[in-house]
């Protein structure tokens, strides 16, 4: 049994890397790992966070011991912390990595961690050089990165960056794992219920955070194509707003599109999650920048066909003409896929490639990888 720390948001903070790092956990303890997670305390001045809270409602995750300890702009508590892990020596420290601003806190705890200890330390690593660029981006990163032992990636392109921070250290591929810990799916007629949407009408799911580089923009333009209003297909856009929403109402009545949209943008739960999934034929990532995404690993789960954009990691998770759509950073590629989709009936051919792809994400090739990194 080794004893394992992950370094993480986790409950009560809410999004898709909390998520993770709790299943992360539990996959751990069903091997016989001791593992405990510390998580922020403070993870982002107010001013830096663009939603309305950082925090969920919903319950912590059964059986996962969760500290809420760390203060991410605090140096005194990086000491505390770190001087914390290094009492308490696990053998395997694993660290998330997701955002430059995190590098002087995390470095700075696992420098502490390892002195005079034989721990070892792997970076779950995603935005190594992030989407929106900031003062002292680099200089972040290759702090953080100095006392990491090893890298995980989730797409090839992290690694093509990381690569220009280090030449040396291990770096392992191992795909996002399915999201499995938002419940079992249900019926199109149970989420159409709950949603309160019309049981008659198709539709297609925009869901996570709204921010520019996901290209919801790219999307309505989409939508706005006069075959594709012809298809009768309605939008859910489901997801609370990092971006000005002003841009995409005015986007909206432009193009008189207020009739093909369901809005719901506000955090959507847990509990809520398979709900929009299960109303939705097509599930679409319209990004211009992406490293991976959670999202296609939901819809993975719940086996609904994708549209993706041909940005980083998305094609090395969906296969295109299997699994759903690669398609070009494009208002008219996204709209010849819908077309395509739609016209064509493609939801029993998808779903099957789907079923059988999923045994390519499971979390125990995630948690034998890390391991096999640090032997």
């Amino acid at each position: 049994m080794r004893k394992i720390l992950i370094l993480s948001p986790a409950h009560p903070l809410r999004g898709g890397i909390a998520s993770f790092s709790e299943r992360l956990a539990k996959e751990l303890q069903a091997e016989g790992d001791e593992v405990v997670i510390y998580s922020f305390s403070l993870q982002y001045p107010n001013f830096l966070f663009p939603g309305t809270t950082q925090y969920s409602n919903d319950p912590a995750p059964d059986g996962v011991n969760i500290e809420t300890c760390v203060n991410s702009v605090n140096p005194l508590n990086w000491w505390q912390v770190g001087r914390r892990v290094q009492r308490w020596s696990p053998d395997l420290i694993i660290v998330r990595f997701w955002l430059p601003f995190m590098g002087p806190c995390l470095g700075t705890i696992l420098r502490l961690a390892k002195r005079n200890s034989n721990c070892r330390v792997v970076a779950i690593t995603d935005n190594v050089i992030p989407h929106e660029k900031r003062p002292g981006d680099r200089i972040f990163t290759q702090y953080f990165l100095q006392p990491v032992d090893a890298c995980i990636v989730m797409s090839k392109s992290v690694e093509q960056d990381i690569r220009q921070f280090t030449k040396t250290k291990p770096v392992a591929f191992s795909p996002h794992p399915i999201y499995d810990n938002y419940g079992t799916a249900v019926s199109r007629e149970e989420g159409i219920q709950f949603l309160g949407l019309e049981g008659d009408t198709p539709y297609i799911l925009f869901f996570g955070f709204i921010r520019r580089y996901k290209g919801l923009d790219l999307l309505l333009e989409a939508m706005a194509r006069p075959e594709v209003k012809e298809l009768g297909v309605k939008l859910i856009v489901a997801g609370e707003y990092y971006d000005q929403a002003e841009f995409y109402d005015e986007l909206i009545q432009r193009h008189q599109l207020e009739s093909h949209i369901i809005r719901r943008t506000h955090f959507i739960s847990n509990e809520e999650v398979k709900y929009y999934f299960a109303a939705a034929s097509l599930v679409v990532q319209p990004y211009r920048s992406a490293t991976q995404s959670g999202i296609s690993q939901i819809a993975y789960h719940f086996e609904k066909p994708m549209i993706v954009t041909r940005v980083g990691g998305l094609p090395e998770i969906v296969a295109d003409g299997k699994e759903g759509y690669v398609v070009d950073v494009d208002p008219s590629a996204i709209a010849e896929a819908m077309l395509d989709f739609f016209n064509r009936d493609r939801t029993g051919e998808f779903q099957q490639h789907l079923q059988a792809a999923k045994a390519r994400f499971s979390w125990d090739h995630m948690t034998q990888t890390i391991k096999q990194l640090v032997g």
